[in-house]
Parts: structure tokens; sequence; C-alpha cells
């Protein structure tokens, strides 16, 4: 046998914890409080409301005009002439060379020519039906058309220019020219070459009987001709090209 309530529970020494509270809660919740205020009319904050007897009326927003409107003055600053007078006659048997009555008649226009195209009776101008030669016995049928002519001219120099650029191009990259002091520099090894041939020519017998010496002399000879010409060339001329390769 179980048994029941045999002991009793004090509940004098029980303590309950208070719920946990944030210290900022109030702040929070006035600040969410005074940002729903602001638009609680679903309107501008702070409008003046009107009262219910001055509700929306028909006609109340039409623009209305005053009764005690002036009439409008028409001021005129050149008064009309006058009319003419009963004992007053008009002019007559004025002479003049203008024709009126050519003028006025009407000059009938001529019909443009047509041609029917069906058995219907349509019908079309003449001019644009394709059956008038026209355009076949124009002054400048079949030739060339004058802006084709230019087009092919202004193609034509544009090519000639091209291809002249492209040569300079190849020219410049192919030649280069030389400074003052590689040109002097030249000229000096040049005129030493001479006075070395020179030299050399001066030490030959006064008589050559053997084909070599022979040879050997029109050899220096051409060297010396050579020489002097281009020793003549470096000191003529102050801008020289010479390959760049």
């Amino acid at each position: 046998m179980r048994l029941r309530h045999t002991c009793a529970v004090s509940t004098e020494h029980l303590t309950y914890k208070s719920k946990y509270m944030s210290k900022h809660r109030p702040a929070v919740l006035l600040e969410s409080k005074s940002n729903k205020d602001a638009r609680r009319t679903m309107g501008p904050a702070k409008i003046m409301v009107s009262p219910p007897d001055n509700y929306l009326k028909k006609h109340s927003t039409e623009a209305r005009v005053s009764k005690n409107t002036p009439p409008s003055k028409h001021v005129r600053t050149v008064r009309k002439p006058p009319v003419p007078l009963r004992t007053e006659v008009p002019l007559m048997g004025i002479p003049t060379k203008k024709a009126c009555l050519n003028t006025t008649v009407m000059v009938p226009k001529k019909p443009h020519p047509t041609i029917v195209d069906s058995n219907k009776g349509s019908k079309q101008l003449l001019e644009n039906s394709g059956l008038v030669p026209k355009y076949s016995r124009k002054k400048d049928y079949g030739q060339v058309p004058e802006y084709l002519l230019q087009r092919n001219e202004e193609e034509r120099i544009a090519q000639e220019r091209h291809e002249d650029f492209l040569k300079e191009q190849r020219e410049q990259a192919s030649m280069k020219n030389l400074s003052e002091e590689e040109r002097q520099a030249v000229l000096e090894t040049l005129k030493k070459n001479w006075d070395k041939v020179h030299h050399e020519y001066q030490c030959l017998p006064l008589i050559i009987e053997t084909l070599s010496r022979k040879t050997h002399k029109l050899r220096l000879e051409e060297a010396m001709t050579q020489l002097e010409r281009d020793i003549n060339l470096f000191e003529r001329f102050k801008t020289i090209y010479i390959p760049s390769n």
C-alpha cells in the first residue's frame, strides 16, 4: 500500500526570480511611439482639418466672373476715312496700260499625256509608264557619273600618298644620317688612306717593265681616284645618309 502526502513541503524558503527586463526597454518603446505618432493621420503632420459643415460643394472650384466687371474699351489711334458724300463724283477715264481683261481670263491647263493599261480603263501618266525613252536619250546616257569620277580620283590620290609615305618610311628605316663628328672622322680616315696610297705610289720605280708592276700601278691610281672622289663628296655635302645595316 502506497502512502500519499505523508510529508508536507514547506514553501516558506522558496524564492522566485523576477522576469528578465532590459534596462533600455522604456527608451525603445518611447522612440518607437514617437516615430508612429508623427504620421498617424495618413498625411502631413499638424495640418488644419476643415470643419464638417465646410464640405466640398458642387462648382465650388470653378472660376467665377465678377458681376461688376467694367466693360473693355477699344482705343483707336487713327480714325477711319469718312464715307464719301452723295455729291462727290468718282474719278473716271484714267488711262492705264494694264490689260485687265487678259489678266482675268483663265488660261486652260494642258492635259498630261496618259496611257490606259488595262481593259477596265485604269490609266497612268505616259512619262512614268516606262514607254517613253527619256533615259536612253539623255546626253550623259551610258557614261560614268561625275561623282564616281571624282571618287576614283580621290582614291587614286590617297593611294599615291600612302605609297609615297611607305616608301619614305622604308628609306628612312634603311638609311642613317651621319653626324658632324662621324663625318669628320670618316673624312680624316679617307685622307690618311689617300696619303698612304700616294706614298706607296711614289715608291714605284720610274721604269716599269713587268706586267705585275703595271697592274699594281693601275690599281693604285684607281684607288687614289676613288679616294679623291669620296673626299670631295664629304667636303661638299654636310648631310650624308648611309645604309643602316
